[in-house]
């Protein structure tokens, strides 16, 4: 009885590998093992780094609203405290886009927190 190989399906699977690795310098986009050990490495920074994005952008409004705040005679943490007495439940995102593009509606809102 001839011997049996799992040769199309082996094949595919390197082929769908080598093309995820498309864009790879040297033997990193040519060879599977060594494009296999770099696309798993891709894959696991990409999965880390989506929750790292999330901070990022979080510290990147905080500054925003902090710069905002500061330039009309008040601090971020005495900006939020007083938010958050006066039970206003906006979130930074939407605080950061309103100091940084429609100052008129900021101000009502720092208006009514004063």
């Amino acid at each position: 009885m001839p011997r049996a190989t799992n040769a199309p399906v082996s094949r595919a699977r390197r082929k769908r590998m080598i093309k995820a690795a498309k864009g790879y310098r040297g033997w990193r986009s040519k060879k599977f093992r060594y494009a296999k050990n770099a696309v798993w490495h891709g894959l696991t920074y990409s999965f880390a780094h989506r929750k790292d994005k999330k901070a990022d952008f979080r510290a990147i409004w905080n500054q925003r609203i902090n710069a905002a705040v500061r330039a009309r005679g008040l601090t971020y943490s005495k900006f939020i405290a007083a938010l958050k007495k006066a039970k206003i439940e906006l979130d930074r995102k939407i605080l950061a886009d309103l100091a940084a593009n429609d100052i008129k509606a900021f101000d009502v809102v720092l208006a009514s927190v004063k």
